[in-house]
């Protein structure tokens, strides 16, 4: 689908993410013996540069009429935690869509919220990864029904166990109905609460527990989960000293790691590679006029992605061919090594929100957080502040557009790379489709769609196309 070129077309694109864990108009409050009513220091920020060998697992739609996006965290050793956070995504995510016997998608979730268009994103979040403990919490926004449709989960690793647990291992087997009673007991005090469905409450129902940074273990629950609709999420916090003899020997290191982060996480892992980010340097400013000479500017959202964004950089470098990566925030602050080799090798990085959400659903504030957060990350990759946004499914609002300053971009040529997963078939669109001074949406997250890039750079330039960024492109027109 073409869209005018340019300066309608090179146009706004936006979206806002949800934070690490519970902010919803949820209720904090301390639990019984001497809780304090106060809301509890949060964890400490993990560094996730300091996870060697950490990938991040992105997938997303392009569908402005069924929009998703999906990622979470692959970390050597911790293979089982991985492999639970995979299932349950997947899970959410053939729901969201709505399968038949087939496995083929049939609709798209279905019901709607009340905005009349679904959308499902689900991004996570580093608990601790210090010593042999790691901990995520998945964050899942559901536009598909009534409700806020937000609900998140923890997903713990014991590296000296070599065992995934889940939010309840940190609490020992013995303890469960002394930690349970004091759950209940804290819940029932509260306004909206279901006295039925705190009846009915296990423990093995208890999906997010987390430390904070002063040792208090803090529970969420999802709406609906133990009170009425209206109520929205619950969250209760026990104190460091009523939680302690609960915990089990695993929930008691959790514990330690988060309140006394080390600076290396150990899981055993028999190796953990960091491929090593390309080096090219750019030979200088980009000097192309595109009002004589035939420019394309070819763009990469999501990433960027261990490893193909470092093999798209070397394709880009053997035809001397420049290119704009439209970066979400949360793979950033994993990969900054990636995004300084592509601003060193003369490409364009804008801003793609932190964890690809549809902006326009978001506050003012929340867009802000979303963008402002991920440019601070590109700030401090490459030393320098993106001026270009592109909003995750091309969802834009005068909202969205007064939220930021950064100037948003559109596409001329979608290639749909992401529906087919065939290099052939994106290169043989892009050659087919494109035209002067036009701009193409491509993703570097996935190998097929960089495994075209040699074809695409190969053809166009023997039409005597030149490959520019975006600005570079504006620049000249």
């Amino acid at each position: 689908m073409r869209k005018l070129t340019l300066f309608p077309s090179i146009l706004l694109l936006g979206s806002l993410s949800l934070t690490t864990a519970c902010s919803t108009g949820s209720t904090t409050a301390g639990a019984q013996d001497g809780a304090s009513s106060s809301t509890p220091a949060p964890a400490s920020t993990v560094d996730p540069t300091k996870i060697k060998g950490l990938t991040i697992v992105n997938d997303s739609s392009n569908d402005r009429s069924c929009p998703w996006a999906t990622s979470y965290p692959s970390v050597p050793g911790a293979e089982a935690a991985t492999a639970a956070m995979k299932k349950d995504v997947e899970s959410y995510l053939a729901n969201y869509l709505g399968t038949n016997a087939g496995g083929q998608a049939t609709d798209c979730g279905g019901a709607v919220d009340a905005s009349g268009v679904p959308e499902l994103n689900i991004s996570f979040a580093f608990l601790v990864a210090s010593g042999d403990v790691l901990g995520v919490r998945l964050v899942t926004q559901d536009h598909t029904g009534t409700g806020d449709g937000l609900s998140t989960k923890t997903y713990w690793y014991d590296g000296a166990a070599h065992a995934y647990l889940p939010a309840t291992g940190l609490v020992a087997d013995g303890s469960r109905p002394a930690f349970l009673a004091a759950v209940k007991k804290e819940l029932k005090q509260r306004e909206g609460i279901d006295p039925t469905l705190l009846a009915e409450l296990k423990a093995a129902d208890i999906d997010d527990a987390s430390f904070t940074s002063d040792g208090a273990l803090k529970l969420s629950f999802d709406r609906d989960t133990v009170g009425v609709p209206a109520g929205g999420r619950y969250t209760v916090a026990f104190p460091r000293t009523t939680a302690a003899p609960w915990l089990s020997a695993f929930g008691k290191r959790a514990q330690h790691q988060t309140m006394n982060p080390g600076g290396t996480l150990d899981l055993g892992a028999t190796s953990t590679p960091t491929p090593a980010a390309p080096t090219q340097t750019a030979s200088g400013t980009d000097t192309t006029d595109c009002a004589k000479v035939k420019c394309i500017a070819l763009t990469f959202d999501d990433g960027p992605a261990v490893t193909y964004t470092a093999t798209l950089l070397t394709y880009l470098a053997q035809y001397k061919a420049r290119a704009t990566f439209f970066t979400v925030g949360q793979n950033v602050a994993a990969h900054p090594e990636l995004v300084r080799a592509e601003a060193k090798a003369g490409h364009e990085v804008g801003n793609h929100s932190w964890n690809h959400p549809d902006l326009t659903r978001l506050t003012t504030a929340q867009v802000k957080q979303q963008l402002e957060r991920t440019s601070a990350a590109i700030e401090a990759a490459t030393g320098k502040a993106p001026t270009l946004f592109r909003p995750p499914y091309g969802a834009v609002n005068a909202q969205v557009k007064a939220s930021t300053t950064l100037s948003p971009v559109l596409w001329d040529v979608d290639t749909e790379d992401w529906k087919y997963r065939d290099a052939a078939k994106v290169a043989r669109t892009v050659i087919d489709k494109a035209a002067r001074n036009d701009v193409v949406l491509m993703h570097d997250i996935h190998p097929t769609s960089v495994a075209a890039v040699p074809e695409i750079l190969k053809t166009l330039t023997a039409r005597g196309y030149h490959f520019v960024t975006v600005s570079r492109l504006r620049a000249t027109l």
